[in-house]
């Protein structure tokens, strides 16, 4: 349209299609506003359904309490007092979650009111009005969100005032509302993980030392980072899975790289240039993180407190299988989950096989000591716990304990023989005591779960077992002998064919190796090679290094079904260098 003289019908169509783009673009940008509205619409049914989760939970405990009050509430009063102490947390954590929750309702009012919507009115699924929900701000209330219909909004693709309101003038340094939400988000995530995770319990102090965490490169980094804090020794380790979620849920990286832009903040990053339908969709869904973590964190305080005939508040992995097997043989193990009252210890007997045992208890679970006899020994008993009205039931036990005689074993895992200058890889076992180590007439390391030895020159090398407890007592459980050789050669490979098969004229690559029959892991550097061909006249070709270019010429004179072979010096790993030959056909 912009070179040479246009007709009137070019121009006219022309300017159609100008039109027609417009129209176009304008559609476009209605549908991507009409999608923000339906990703707020389900973000917001979310933070309904995690606000009655949350609910949930602190409904359970409360139901809990009641049953113990209505059954025997003297007999019960230390859960009771359990009890209450965890519905003051969750009280405490619904009150610091109301607040996060309002003050980002704040905003999203504040940002609509500016933008010329109408939110002074409250009209419950009218599709004309933005408002529909405005909770009575109640105990019971006080983490609902105000329930909104975007669908009403006028200005959906008004973006100047969330970004001026909400970031101010600056992405890579916010000076609006959304620095307040910024420190409040944090502050909140450092609350929230304390009273989750910072209680007395049981007779015992938790504690967790809540880190500010936000830089890192990746969620792997993230991950671990969040871990090594809820990882503490003063951290109930039935918690840390739960800690774990409610901070990653509230995490977000403070600074980010954007196109051409560094250290965007993440208030910046989420809000600029947002469509006003797009920054409440934002913020909806920061609130679904916040009452996501909400609900781990009163679920951590409902585990503490279980429903049911018996009280639960504390859960351990067991398994159960045959106490030895014989090499090949097949055998089962039954796996499961065990829940216990930590609060409420249970009555161990050992009826049969436990003379002289003792019976201790800490935490809900009983633990017998007894010394072992010189054979297996099936041991036999009862166990009797309350239920909360304080009938006692006893179940029956019983357990068989091996009893094996002190011995050893090594295990060379690439062969029976030691390999001079070579890491041979070692595994020994022993039974019978608390450690075993390996020792012997070579170099010995130890390396992850085995050792590494290297024998020296001479011709045989012995390795020794041993068995050592605690308390200093050791034994020697197995000397055995090896014979020390050097490696053995390798074989030339010419690209990937072996010495001795058909070689490939367009490769130029010689390495020397082990062939898959040799289970050895030894790298061979091949230092100078010679090659030979029938008929060759003049001095052979010859090089160094894998690379064989300079027999190029020769390679590609050579007829097919005609041989060529290679005379080389290889160095391995034990430092010897060593000649060796082959032959292709082609």
């Amino acid at each position: 349209m912009s070179g040479g003289k246009e007709t009137p019908r070019q121009k006219m169509i022309g300017m159609m299609y100008l039109v027609l783009t417009a129209l176009l673009a304008l559609n476009v940008s209605k549908s991507i506003l009409d999608a923000f509205v339906a990703i707020e619409e389900n973000t917001q049914l979310g933070n309904i359904a995690q606000v009655e989760r949350g609910d949930g939970f602190i409904i359970a405990v409360r139901g809990e309490k009641g049953a113990l009050q209505a059954t025997d509430p003297k007999g019960n009063a230390a859960k009771i007092k359990s009890i209450d102490e965890a519905l003051k947390q969750m009280d405490k954590i619904n009150k610091i979650t109301g607040v996060m929750i309002k003050s980002i309702d704040d905003i999203k009012i504040d940002i609509l009111k500016k933008s010329g919507e109408a939110v002074d009115t409250y009209k419950d699924n009218d599709e004309e009005s933005i408002m529909w929900i405005k909770y009575d701000g109640s105990k019971e209330n006080q983490c609902r969100p105000i329930r909104m219909h975007l669908m009403a909004v006028q200005a959906k693709d008004q973006y100047d005032v969330p970004m001026h309101e909400i970031i101010g003038e600056e992405i890579t340094n916010p000076t609006g509302s959304g620095k307040k939400l910024w420190t409040d988000l944090i502050q909140y995530r450092t609350d929230l993980m304390t009273l989750a995770g910072t209680y007395k319990w049981g007779g015992k102090q938790f504690k967790i030392d809540v880190k500010a965490i936000n830089k890192y490169k990746d969620n792997k980094q993230l991950s671990k980072m969040i871990l090594d804090m809820t990882s503490g020794d003063d951290v109930n380790p039935d918690d840390v899975e739960g800690l774990g979620m409610i901070y990653n849920r509230l995490t977000k990286r403070e600074r980010n790289d954007v196109h051409d832009v560094k250290d965007v903040h993440w208030i910046g990053m989420t809000f600029d240039h947002a469509p006003l339908v797009a920054a409440l969709a934002s913020l909806s869904s920061m609130q679904q993180d916040i009452l996501s973590a909400r609900a781990e964190a009163l679920y951590l305080w409902k585990q503490k407190i279980s429903t049911g005939e018996y009280s639960f508040d504390k859960i351990m992995p067991l398994a159960y299988g045959p106490g030895s097997v014989r090499g090949g043989e097949e055998f089962k193990l039954d796996v499961m989950m065990a829940a216990f009252d930590s609060q409420n210890s249970p009555v161990v007997l050992v009826t049969e096989g436990g003379e002289g045992s003792k019976t201790t208890y800490n935490g809900g679970v009983g633990t017998v000591t007894l010394r072992a006899g010189g054979s297996s020994m099936m041991l036999k008993g009862t166990v009797t716990i309350k239920n909360k009205q304080g009938a006692e039931k006893t179940r029956k036990w019983e357990y068989e304990v091996p009893v094996i005689t002190p011995n050893g074993a090594i295990e060379l895992t690439d062969l029976n023989v030691l390999y001079r200058g070579y890491p041979n890889k070692v595994e020994i076992s022993g039974s019978g005591y608390e450690t075993v180590s390996l020792s012997g007439t070579a170099s010995i390391s130890k390396v992850g779960k085995g050792y590494i030895v290297k024998p020296g020159k001479g011709r045989s090398a012995t390795l020794s077992v041993t068995g050592k407890n605690k308390d200093g007592t050791s034994k020697v459980l197995k000397t055995a002998k090896y014979r020390v050789s050097n490696l053995p050669d390798p074989t030339l490979y010419w690209g990937s064919a072996k010495s001795g098969a058909k070689g490939s004229k367009g490769s130029r690559l010689l390495r020397a190796k082990y062939p898959p029959e040799i289970p050895l892991k030894a790298d061979f550097t091949l230092v100078s090679w010679t090659c030979y061909a029938p008929g060759l006249k003049g001095k052979p070709p010859t090089g160094s290094g894998g690379n064989i270019g300079g027999a190029g010429p020769l390679i590609n004179a050579l007829k097919a079904g005609s041989g060529i072979s290679f005379t080389c010096k290889v160095r391995g790993p034990d430092g010897i260098t060593r000649q060796i030959g082959g032959g292709w056909s082609l």
